[in-house]
């Protein structure tokens, strides 16, 4: 039965939505393979435009955005509305004041942690002046950004402000208005004839960047920003993403020629990219751009800035896909971290310990959205845990053991040898032990532990970490090996079935940061104790010449160029399918149960040209009478579509209480035609089920 968890509130902001209403939920094509697994002022001044040859790509040798950032941001107090934020209406919290405010806590509280951005969100611009270039909203900010600019960087701090993709209507205006600096140009010239829009909220027109013009006018904006000082630029309703698909939401040249614009004024100015952008287009963002936000906002739009269900809890599942892709230069975005303050956050202590772990782990962005004047002494401790910072700034980003379960450990391999490690309860009601086994981790044996959170050492623990956690709780941990032998490579970690059919099982597996121990260089691969591979160079291997409806205990051993081996890797047992096998069982199939607002509809892309679609909350799928050769660990073959940036299911077998936790990576594009596949693994008998 799959059975999805899916609370995810739209939102009626006027600026950037939220992750929208469940309308299409998970749907899902299942393919069952059982083979299986064990600024001066509001006016612009008129400037000599620059020349533009400089690259647009992100080069991390220029030091910009060499470690996560860390500093404030204004979206969280202008969505909320909690009693007082907003009393003029939503976004009224915005003015100088109130941001001057904020820029002094952060100077002579937050600084010595490494705070030092403040960054204005959607709310500070008054429309555009003759050349379609941004103008200030006087009533807001009367002295200009250029003067907060001044302001902070006297201080040792660094301004962002926010702009949306795509140029805005009326900006276009009747077509006339003039380039700056480039009077051969017209707004006409920079978009399609058809006057298509784009972005997230279709409140732009699409640029079109095969004009010379379009980057000329980019290149405007952009000197106006610099010529302010700003230092920090976060441009909004990025796609694909930001939950829009197809050739008009395609922002990928826009991007290119913001970061060619902004590298081109001299002036170090960090550039993200929002929201949940898709990740089929990770290389483009990481080659233009600083960081990206993995995720819609993480605002409630209620009484509080967050809740835990509206879409804190969400980052678990929709981080883990991207995590490959951060590193200097450039960072997966959580958004706005919200622990601060206890009455306005919408969490309790365990949820905001759990979530400042999280992002520091991920090495995320550290950028609070907290009326910072209200800080509680409970926040503050989180925010300037020093050791907990530390660990951010690494910019080593931890990735889970498993996420079949509730209780998940997170880990990463730490330069200088230690492990980084971090247990969470993701449960909702139950108090559980969570385990961290060694061995998982790629070492055994002893190890010193440290308590991150609490500052103090715990002793020696052998082979393990177990802890007890309340719902929604966590634990971090360093934890540094006693004895390494430093002559051996570290052992392979993360084994895990790709593919498997009647007589063969083809595996993957990874290598942690090797630290003081040799480079590992090639694998061998064991079935039952036996090689049935060996020097494999890569990370992987298909393993051919096996039974059929028979279990494998599979291990990797790492070897490096000397030949010195490694221990084996954590086992991973796989069933092979029957010979006629693998069986694949169709979602739509009239013989299958469906409840609640689950139904069969169309998918071009599908199999049979269609799927189950809106499964969530009491809407599940039954797919009856499976069967599978002999008891065994399958792996099982999910084909599924996704335009979210990611979904969770509940796998369970004949009916039972609890089951198998499955992410779904999303595409983020909104594409619900577009079938993706997961190999997931599963215990069945030998015997007809229902799963």
């Amino acid at each position: 039965m799959f059975k999805e968890e899916h609370e995810r509130p739209s939102t009626d902001r006027p600026r950037r939505s939220g992750r929208r209403a469940l309308t299409t939920a998970l749907a899902m094509m299942l393919s069952l393979s059982l083979a299986a697994l064990g600024a001066t002022g509001p006016a612009l001044a008129e400037e000599t435009p620059r020349s533009t040859a400089d690259t647009a790509r992100i080069d991390p040798s220029r030091g910009q955005a060499a470690k996560p950032y860390l500093g404030w941001s204004s979206w969280s107090l202008q969505a909320t509305t909690y009693p007082g934020v907003n009393p003029d209406g939503g976004g009224s919290w915005l003015n100088q004041k109130h941001v001057l405010q904020q820029a002094d806590v952060i100077d002579k509280l937050l600084k010595k942690h490494g705070y030092e951005y403040v960054n204005i969100d959607a709310g500070w611009q008054d429309g555009a002046d003759r050349y379609g270039r941004p103008t200030v909203n006087a009533e807001r900010f009367p002295d200009g950004i250029g003067y907060l600019a001044d302001y902070v960087h006297a201080r040792g701090l660094k301004l962002g402000v926010y702009t949306v993709v795509g140029l805005g209507k009326d900006a276009y205006a009747d077509g006339t208005m003039p380039v700056y600096g480039a009077p051969q140009c017209r707004s006409s010239d920079l978009v399609y004839p058809d006057l298509r829009t784009t972005n997230g909220w279709d409140m732009s027109y699409k640029i079109n960047f095969d004009s010379p013009c379009a980057q000329l006018y980019i290149n405007s904006i952009a000197d106006v920003f610099a010529g302010w000082g700003v230092d920090f630029l976060k441009i909004d309703g990025v796609g694909p993403g930001s939950f829009k698909g197809g050739e008009n939401y395609d922002n990928t040249t826009d991007i290119a020629a913001w970061s060619k614009a902004l590298h081109a004024t001299g002036r170090p100015i960090t550039f993200v990219l929002s929201w949940a952008l898709a990740h089929t287009e990770a290389d483009t963002w990481k080659n233009y751009s600083n960081g990206w936000r993995i995720d819609t906002d993480v605002e409630c739009y209620c009484n509080t800035l967050v809740t835990w269900n509206s879409s804190v809890k969400g980052r678990w599942n929709d981080v883990v896909q991207w995590i490959d892709d951060a590193g200097p230069g450039h960072w997966n975005n959580l958004d706005t971290l919200n622990v601060g303050v206890g009455e306005m956050d919408g969490l309790n202590k365990d949820e905001r310990q759990s979530t400042m772990t999280l992002w520091a782990i991920e090495s995320a962005p550290l950028y609070l959205g907290d009326d910072l004047t209200k800080l509680d002494r409970y926040g503050l401790s989180l925010i300037t845990n020093d050791e907990v910072i530390a660990v951010d700034q690494q910019g080593n980003p931890a990735r889970p053991v498993s996420q079949a379960s509730r209780q998940q450990v997170w880990y990463a391999k730490n330069d200088d040898g230690s492990y980084t490690v971090a247990l969470f309860n993701l449960d909702d009601q139950r108090t559980a032990d969570v385990t961290a086994r060694f061995a998982d981790l790629g070492f055994d044996g002893t190890a010193d532990v440290r308590d991150l959170w609490q500052r103090k050492g715990l002793g020696a623990a052998t082979q393990k970490i177990t802890e007890s956690l309340p719902p929604h709780g966590s634990r971090l941990f360093r934890v540094t090996p006693k004895k390494v032998d430093l002559t051996v490579p570290a052992a392979p970690v993360d084994l895990h079935g790709t593919a498997s059919g009647a007589g063969s099982v083809s595996l993957a597996w990874r290598t942690v940061t090797p630290g003081r121990q040799p480079e590992a260089t090639t694998f061998d691969v064991y079935a039952n104790g036996s090689l049935v591979a060996s020097d494999v160079a890569e990370h992987d291997a298909t393993i051919d010449g096996l039974e059929p409806a028979t279990g494998y205990r599979f291990a990797v051993v790492a070897r490096s160029a000397d030949g010195r081996t490694s221990r084996p890797s954590s086992p991973q047992t796989i069933t092979t399918s029957a010979a006629d096998g693998p069986t694949t069982y169709e979602a739509e199939d009239a013989g299958n149960d469906h409840t609640g607002n689950a139904g069969v509809a169309d998918c071009a892309g599908c199999s049979g040209g269609a799927k189950i679609g809106n499964l969530g909350g009491d809407a599940t799928l039954t797919i009856k009478d499976v069967t599978a050769p002999t008891d065994g660990r399958y792996l099982v073959k999910i084909d599924y579509v996704d335009g979210d940036v990611s979904r969770e299911a509940q796998f369970t077998v004949d009916g039972a209480d609890t089951g198998t936790w499955i992410t779904f990576p999303g595409t983020g594009d909104n594409d619900w035609d577009h079938p993706q596949s997961i190999m997931v693994p599963i215990t069945l008998k030998g015997a007809a089920t229902t799963s």
